[in-house]
């Protein structure tokens, strides 16, 4: 029985963007496997890690007969790299075996049945429901998601808080040394929509969740629609569907953590300032990525050293007038922002040498981020 009949690239783009959360070794053999359902022509494309499930559809389908299967989703997608993007690309299901054929080229993969796949199931209802361009979306995921934790054992730190009220949509992300904060207004300009049945959900969507939407996301007006329920999201965009469980758990009081009374501004070249960090950064070492800032008038000087006693110094010119502040930072945790941000210029707000640090833009007027200081 023939399933699919498409060109190379229609088959393996939707592949592709399913089997990110693919894992190679799991302790259920079917995980590693995708499901294709055939409805028609409609060919949906299924994997899952039990956590989250991502569904990719495609009008590709050979027949009427409604057939579903699941297979090898790495060797599926090795495969189909490796076949040229000339002919059309043959997949059909004989004997529990599924054969991809190519002019002269034939493979066999064994299947495993649909009915063993678990597929997530939906929540009953989403009390909240946003929409808002794909382009505005990445922006604001961009702005945040570098701060995320990645294997801290406070779990909820390894995830993205997402916050919707009436007018406003918020994101934010830490790893309890450094806090980035963003948020977007619904309007109708913006285009954004929010509906929701509460005055305030707050919401942490794992990690792994917000890594794998990034990839889906371009910088199309094309829409994204966001669901949310008490325990679960779901993102619609083009032709995919994620769902994910949350984060339980107590997100840190984000707005207890911006500083607000900071009384030294500095206006920096973004590009200038990531140069001088990025220089500075080449003598510390893995263990210690300690930078000094050093700030007196109409000077930041920017310095590190290291075990070996060797020193990199750089001297910027700022308009300041005022007390000298010495402060260390870990360097990583500058040049994450730095990176991520466009904007031509950066204000850096100070206070001393034990409060943490906040980094606004002129062109992004709802972006914070916060760092905390080190001893150096």
């Amino acid at each position: 029985m023939i399933l699919i009949k498409a060109q190379r690239d229609a088959l393996l783009r939707p592949l592709q963007m399913v089997s990110g959360i693919v894992e190679r070794r799991h302790t259920l053999p079917i995980l590693s496997n995708v499901l294709i359902q055939k409805k028609g022509a409609v060919v949906s494309l299924i994997s899952t890690d039990i956590e989250m499930q991502i569904t990719s559809f495609s009008e590709m389908g050979s027949g009427s007969e409604d057939v579903a299967t699941t297979v090898s989703a790495r060797k599926l997608l090795d495969i189909l790299r490796s076949l040229p993007n000339e002919n059309e690309v043959t997949v059909s299901l004989a004997n529990r075996k599924m054969s991809i054929a190519q002019g002269k080229s034939r493979f066999q993969l064994q299947t495993l049945a649909a009915e063993e796949f678990p597929t997530v199931a939906q929540a009953p209802e989403f009390p909240a429901h946003v929409t808002l361009s794909q382009k505005q979306f990445k922006q604001l995921l961009h702005l945040v998601h570098f701060a995320m934790a990645q294997q801290d054992i406070r779990y909820y730190l390894n995830g993205l808080l997402l916050v919707i009220e009436a007018n406003e949509l918020k994101a934010v992300a830490t790893d309890g040394h450094r806090l980035a904060y963003c948020a977007i207004a619904a309007s109708e300009e913006s285009g954004i929509r929010i509906q929701t049945q509460a005055e305030r959900l707050e919401v942490i969507v794992p990690r792994k969740a917000i890594m794998e939407l990034q990839k889906l996301l371009n910088d199309s007006p094309d829409v994204i629609s966001i669901d949310l329920a008490t325990n679960q999201v779901r993102f619609k965009l083009n032709s995919v569907e994620i769902i994910s469980k949350l984060i339980e758990g107590k997100f840190p009081d984000y707005q207890r953590v911006i500083p607000k009374g900071h009384t030294k501004h500095l206006m920096l070249s973004r590009e200038v300032l990531l140069g001088a960090l990025q220089r500075a950064a080449i003598l510390t070492t893995d263990k210690f990525k300690g930078v000094r800032l050093s700030l007196s008038n109409d000077v930041l000087k920017v310095s590190s050293t290291n075990a070996e006693q060797e020193e990199a110094l750089e001297e910027l010119e700022v308009a300041y007038q005022g007390e000298p502040l010495d402060i260390g930072f870990n360097v990583q945790y500058l040049l994450d922002v730095l990176t991520n941000l466009k904007n031509a210029d950066v204000q850096l707000s100070l206070q001393d040498s034990t409060s943490s640090a906040l980094i606004t833009t002129p062109a992004e007027p709802e972006f914070r981020y916060v760092v905390m200081p080190m001893r150096i």
